[in-house]
């Protein structure tokens, strides 16, 4: 016997094990998780079908971690610095995984990285603990998150011109480009829009549908039934095209990191009727010494009908007493939908669930956060009614990053930390993200975070004027070829 199911076995009678016990019994007093564990570079994270296994992008790799003793996850693989043999190699600045059935797609690197080798990687993931690498495809473009559909894999291609949405397909083990839709290719007119306002940040697959969180230029909606032949269906949300023309690289940053737009993640629920879009953004200062923007919240869309797309709500976000992006951050990040619950992730923030069977009046159940330490990545549930998890990105970026279990059930946190540098009072935590206001009233920059652009959770200001030098990159592909 496994020493997982030794453990699993011996602490049933307590109501530890995520299979068959009482989270509610096993947990009394304040809400809190049952426990973490280290995982190096943590980043996106994606549950197996059965909510014992999370598969974990790690940044120079990836990890598998056994959640089934709720209060002792176990880390039971790592594959690291993997490809290394391969010219550029190995593959890095893996941002995010994504799991069909037995096969773990692998991506990266997540933002433009001159020289390095860049691609999907297709892994065997049947036994969790010895996952084999199957299938490569190399590519030409950074690649900041994906998706698995059945065979087929859905890229984010920003390449800096085009940033197509990139078809795969992954059932062999030479995966093969299949197709690409992007915004330039639907209307001409994109073109004059910089490229970082209209990247294609993420994408999720439902029912022949790929959902595209395209930045500013809003959520967009594009038929893949035919995973080869992609066409539009719809589009909402956005900043109008006109706004985004013409502006001074200023202008490009201020629009860029404040709202509105800033379509960062989609999701939707089972049915694909309840659409959530997160929107990633911050406040800026002014020469006055006053902000615009804020964090940015997740908006809650009625898709029934994709053509008539309506917003029914907005779930806030958390505020600190710096909101910029040198402050704590604590703006919406990635989330999922399950049994009318939304779990979700605010980095610095922490992580909630909310109780969306009302969509039009979602309520929050759970919030859990330690500013100090952790900075959440994602939150997916596990167990329905018992567990649900978390990645942690570390505090300060990427030390000290975990795998946090949660119990999935409602609870307040005892004595919960402020959102602030160290110095934070109190006040009610929460805010709306207002738009910004019309006009160039923010003339100043961005405060610093303390850290490169290019290994930053989201593009980036660099990454956005200057695509990091993707023209160059691959130029130095095509020498590799």
């Amino acid at each position: 016997m496994r020493r997982r199911d030794v453990l699993r076995a011996g602490f049933a009678g307590v109501g530890l094990s995520v299979f068959g016990s009482s989270p509610t019994a096993a947990h009394p007093g304040s809400y809190r998780p049952y426990g973490s564990v280290a995982v190096g570079g943590a980043k996106e994270a994606v549950v197996g079908p059965d909510g014992r296994y999370v598969f974990v992008a790690a940044t120079d790799g990836y990890a598998v971690v056994d959640v089934s003793v709720a209060d002792r996850p176990e880390v039971v693989a790592e594959r690291r610095e993997l490809l290394s043999e391969r010219d550029g190699g190995p593959l890095r600045m893996i941002y995010d995984v994504k799991l069909d059935g037995d096969r773990l797609l692998v991506v990266g690197p997540a933002n433009p990285l001159p020289g390095a080798l860049a691609g999907i990687l297709v892994a065997d993931v049947s036994d969790p603990a010895t996952p084999e690498t199957i299938g490569f495809l190399e590519t030409n473009y950074p690649i900041h998150n994906c998706f698995l559909d059945g065979d087929y894999a859905y890229l984010t291609a920003n390449d800096g011109g085009e940033n197509p949405l990139v078809v795969v397909d992954a059932s062999g083990e030479r995966p093969e480009e299949v197709a690409r839709w992007s915004l330039p290719e639907y209307d001409e007119a994109w073109r004059d829009v910089p490229a970082w306002l209209r990247s294609t940040h993420d994408v999720w697959v439902q029912d022949g549908v790929a959902y595209l969180a395209q930045w500013d230029a809003g959520t967009w909606l594009v038929d893949v039934s035919d995973p080869t032949a992609p066409t539009h269906v719809a589009n909402f949300g956005g900043v109008p095209r006109p706004e985004l023309v013409d502006l001074s690289e200023r202008e490009v940053q201020r629009q860029g990191t404040t709202p509105p737009g800033n379509h960062h993640y989609v999701a939707a629920d089972e049915d694909a009727t309840l659409l959530g879009v997160g929107r990633e953004t911050w406040a800026r200062r002014t020469d006055d010494g006053g902000l615009v923007g804020g964090p940015g919240g997740i908006d809650l869309w009625d898709v029934a009908d994709p053509t008539t797309p309506e917003r029914l709500a907005t779930v806030d976000p958390p505020t600190a007493d710096d909101q910029t992006r040198g402050g704590v951050w604590t703006t919406a990040h990635n989330f999922e939908f399950r049994d009318g619950r939304l779990y979700s992730s605010w980095y610095r923030g922490g992580v909630k669930r909310h109780d969306v069977s009302d969509p039009s009046n979602p309520e929050q159940l759970t919030w859990w956060r330690d500013p100090s330490a952790a900075s959440f990545w994602t939150a997916r549930l596990a167990v329905p009614g018992e567990t649900f998890v978390a990645s942690d990105m570390g505090v300060p970026r990427n030390e000290g990053a975990e795998l946090y279990v949660f119990p999935d059930h409602a609870g307040d946190q005892q004595n919960p930390p402020p959102l602030g540098n160290e110095t934070a009072s109190g006040g009610s935590g929460v805010v709306t993200a207002s738009p910004t206001p019309t006009g160039h009233a923010d003339t100043g920059s961005a405060a610093s975070t303390g850290s490169s652009d290019v290994d930053a959770p989201g593009f980036g200001v660099g990454v956005g004027l200057a695509a990091l030098g993707v023209a160059g990159w691959r130029l130095a592909t095509r020498r590799r070829d």
